[in-house]
Order: C-alpha cells, then structure tokens, then sequence
C-alpha cells in the first residue's frame, strides 16, 4: 500500500475578504499560519514522515508547505514547485468580492461559474497586466499553456498530467510525498484519482490546514482518503469549508 498526504494551504488574505483569488499570488493571514503549524503538528504526532514535498508556485501554498515542514523537522527535504499545481484561474473574477459579484450578475450565473465542471469564467483581455504571461515565474511555460481563465475540467486535465509525469512514478518507487496545494487543486486531483460523478466533485469541500491522506493501491487506486486530527475540529473545519461563500477559492 502507498500513501500520499495533501494539505489544502491555510487561510490566505483574500480568503478572509471573500474574494476571488485564482493566481494571485496573496499571502497567508496569521490564522492561515497558524492552520499550516497545526498541519505539521498533526502530521508529527501521528507518526507521519515525507521525503518529497510539492507546493505551487503561489505564496500561499509554498509559506504552508514551510509551516508544516517546520513542524515536522523536515524544512531539508528536497522541495518541488509546478504551477500544475495553482489554483484554478478565476479569469476576470479575480479580486472581486463574491458577495458582489452575486448580486451583479446572479447568484445562478455565478454559482455555474464557481461549481459547475466546465463552465469557464469571464476571461482576461489580451491586455490585461495581470495574465501570466507578464508574470516572470511562468517565462519557460509555453504560451499555449497559460490560461486566462479555466474551468475546473481545464484545472483536472493539467493536475492530471502533474499526477502521471510527477508524482505517479515517485510514489510507486516507494517516496512519501506532502503536497500543500489549492482547494481546488485538491478537488480536481480527487476527482482525476477517483473518477467521481460531476454532482459528487461539486458537493466536495476541502478544508483549510488539514491534512488529507490517500492510502493507494500496488497499481495507485484509491483504497480510501481519510482527513488527520481531532474528529471535532475535523468537522468543523469541514463544516466552514461547505459554506457557500466560503468554499474553495
């Protein structure tokens, strides 16, 4: 059996505004900091060791992987970044407050935009200075590769390939890997592992600086997933992660 461990990273900045956030690159707030020591912590007391850690190339999800890392005695394990592993791109949504841009344009259209599968977000305009392309960390990603907006199926497809050519081969030669990514990030790898019906991945929450482990089979099937720590703090973290507007960003 194999077991790899993610972390959805600890309240970021806009995260605590309710705001689109996609790629922007915002920090964590002293409550997300604290969310990813507590990721450590839990990890440490549970008897959990890594050799291989993963983060985006987003603040939010490297200074996480830190937090726990640290925690865990661990900060000189070899450290990998990918944007494979961003947050989904929100488009022009980025940096609008949820709430608002409900009232806008309608809590059904923007409801589509955040939970449905393919539906994709209003895309940047090919002048607009926040596209990836202006941005230095993404110079040797090909520009066909780099979204203006995506839908979560655009978010499974490259998340998909991360898991064949990254970590697939690494966990199946006997790695424990940590991955601190994004909500949906994490939800689109779910869904790419498990192949989970549409209406299952939309009704699929993923808290904040809980670890979330994977236990996988000799041919990398999931056995099951299970969340670490104390079941009532589990559960209430569960339980904010459903809120409607304050599901994944």
């Amino acid at each position: 059996m194999y077991r790899v461990v993610m972390i959805r990273h600890g309240q970021s900045e806009w995260n605590e505004k309710n705001l689109f956030t996609g790629w922007t690159d915002v920090d964590l707030t002293e409550k997300g900091i604290e969310e990813a020591k507590d990721a450590g912590r839990i990890l440490r007391e549970s008897d959990y060791t890594f050799d291989i850690s993963y983060a985006s190339v987003l603040q939010r999800s490297i200074k996480t992987l830190h937090y726990a890392l640290d925690e865990l005695g661990l900060l000189w394990i070899p450290e990998h970044k990918s944007w494979k592993l961003n947050e989904r791109h929100y488009g022009a949504l980025q940096g609008l407050s949820k709430p608002e841009t409900a009232e806008k344009y309608g809590e059904e259209q923007v409801h589509l935009w955040r939970r449905s599968l393919s539906v994709r977000p209003p895309l940047l305009e090919a002048d607009d200075k926040r596209l990836p392309s202006h941005d230095e960390r993404y110079a040797d990603v090909p520009a066909d590769q780099l979204p203006a907006g995506e839908s979560l199926q655009d978010t499974i497809e490259r998340v998909g390939e991360f898991w064949e050519d990254e970590v697939s081969p690494l966990v199946q030669s006997g790695h424990h890997i940590l991955i601190s990514a994004h909500g949906n990030t994490i939800r689109a790898l779910i869904k790419f592992m498990e192949d989970l019906e549409e209406h299952e991945l939309l009704d699929l929450n993923i808290p904040t600086g809980i670890p979330l482990v994977y236990e996988l089979s000799e041919d990398l099937k999931p056995l099951r997933r299970f969340y670490l720590g104390h079941p009532t703090h589990v559960e209430e973290k569960k339980r904010q992660a459903a809120d409607p507007n304050h599901d994944p960003d």
